[in-house]
C-alpha cells in the first residue's frame, strides 16, 4: 500500500488531482496505521496526496475554473 501510495501520488500531480490525491492519502494513512515497513515511502505518499489536492486548490483558484491545464 505504501508503493501504491507513492506511485499514485506522483501521478496525481500531472492528471487526476481530485481522484488520485484522496485514494493516495487513504493510501498511506492504512500503511502507516498497519505499520509498514516501507514507512519513508508511505510518508511520501501521504505528502503528494496532500500537495495534489493544494496543487489543485491553487490553480482553481487562479484560473477560476473546476480544473487546470498547461
Amino acid at each position: 500500500m505504501a508503493v501504491a501510495s507513492f506511485i499514485l501520488g506522483l501521478l496525481g500531480l500531472l492528471v487526476l488531482n481530485l481522484v488520485l490525491g484522496p485514494i493516495a492519502i487513504a493510501l498511506a494513512a492504512v500503511a502507516l496505521w498497519r505499520g509498514t515497513a516501507r514507512r519513508g515511502r508511505a510518508l511520501l505518499g501521504l505528502g503528494l496526496g496532500v500537495v495534489d489536492l493544494v496543487l489543485l486548490v491553487t490553480f482553481m483558484q487562479l484560473d477560476h475554473t473546476v480544473s487546470w491545464s498547461f
